[in-house]
């Protein structure tokens, strides 16, 4: 039969889920720019299979302009690519810091250190994918042609 469980035990775990809340909101920021990286690179990709399409029937002198718009749409991918990386990578680092505070919580472990540590690591990998879509989108405007 379990142990029963202190009023101290649930007021720790309220306590906790308590601090969890605001990494939680964060996680959904997170997903939504996540769900904007993918769809950008979507649409990257469907334009490069059409280029391709393109490249077959062009004429000599649209084959480069195919080919340098295919340049740019590659440097996008690869843009966007570590922009997902990047968002990724500061998700996991979030859920693994609320982790951490659930098994400090219940373990009775001082793990403020770790949690902070974590918590940096998910902001700056969160700004780093900020910054490769911010990359992105300048290339994406430069490369646009409106005559």
């Amino acid at each position: 039969m379990p142990a029963p469980v202190s009023d101290q035990t649930i007021y720790d775990i309220s306590h906790v889920i308590q601090l969890s809340v605001a990494p939680v909101f964060l996680l959904t920021s997170i997903g939504t720019i996540l769900g904007v990286l993918s769809t950008r690179l979507a649409r990257i990709v469907d334009r490069a299979r059409a280029l391709k399409d393109l490249l077959e029937t062009a004429s000599e002198v649209r084959i480069a302009a195919i080919q340098d718009e295919m340049h740019t749409l590659a440097r996008r991918r690869n843009l966007i690519n570590l922009a997902i990386t990047f968002g990724t990578t500061a998700a996991l680092l979030v859920c693994v810091s609320i982790a951490t505070v659930f098994l400090g919580a219940v373990m009775k472990a001082g793990v403020a250190g770790a949690v902070a540590s974590l918590f940096i690591l998910a902001m700056a990998a969160f700004v780093a994918a900020l910054v490769f879509f911010l990359r992105e989108i300048l290339l994406a405007v430069r490369s646009l042609h409106l005559a």
